[in-house]
C-alpha cells in the first residue's frame, strides 16, 4: 500500500472550528467519521455506469463532489480500505474507492483533487429536506448503461448524458 497517503489531503487536513461543520459523515458501524466544511458541493451526479452499479450493489451511485481541502477525519484513518479498480488492487492509487475495513461500507470515491462523497453517509441527509436540496444532483451520467428505467428519472428534469457530463450526447426523455 502507498505509505504516504496519510500525509496528503484529505487525511492530513487540519481541523477547523466546529461551528463551520456542514456535514457529518460516517461508515455504517461508525468507526470512520469525517466532517465536511463546505455547504455546497462543486457538483453532484447520479452515475449509472456498470462499475458503480457493481461496486455499490445498486442501480446507480449518487456522489457529491467536494474539494479534498474541505474535509477533516475525526476518527478511523487506520480503518480505511482503498481499492483501485483500474489495477484491480487494494491500494491507495488515485483514483480509488474508499471504504471501512470493519463494516465494508463505501465512504467515497477519491480523485486526484476531489472527494466524491456519498450523501447517504451524512447524518444531516436523513434529517433535512433543505440539506437534500443543497446536495441535489445536477445530472445523470452514463445513463446509457442504466439497468432500470424509472418514471422518476424520466421526469426529473435533469440532463441524462450517455457518458461523462458535457463530454457525451444527451439522452432525451422522449427516447427513454
Amino acid at each position: 500500500m502507498s505509505l504516504d497517503w496519510e500525509s496528503n489531503p484529505p487525511y492530513s487536513n487540519v481541523k477547523q472550528d466546529d461551528k463551520l461543520i456542514k456535514y457529518n459523515a460516517s461508515c455504517y458501524c461508525g468507526l470512520v467519521k469525517y466532517v465536511i466544511y463546505d455547504e455546497y458541493p462543486v457538483d453532484s451526479t447520479y452515475c449509472h455506469c456498470h462499475g458503480c452499479q457493481q461496486l455499490q450493489g445498486a442501480p446507480y451511485q449518487w456522489a457529491c463532489i467536494f474539494p479534498k481541502a474541505s474535509l477533516y477525519f475525526l476518527s478511523g484513518l487506520d480503518s480505511l480500505k482503498f481499492y483501485n479498480s483500474d489495477e484491480n488492487i487494494q491500494d491507495h492509487i488515485l483514483p480509488c474507492k474508499v471504504s471501512c475495513k470493519q463494516c465494508s461500507s463505501p465512504l467515497a470515491d477519491e480523485g486526484r483533487r476531489m472527494w466524491l462523497a456519498f450523501p447517504q453517509t451524512f447524518k444531516q441527509f436523513r434529517l433535512s429536506e433543505t440539506v437534500r436540496e443543497k446536495l441535489k444532483a445536477s445530472c445523470h451520467i452514463f445513463y446509457g448503461q442504466r439497468t432500470i428505467s424509472s418514471d422518476c428519472f424520466k421526469n426529473d428534469g435533469l440532463p441524462k448524458f450517455q457518458g461523462h457530463k458535457n463530454k457525451s450526447n444527451i439522452i432525451l426523455d422522449q427516447d427513454i
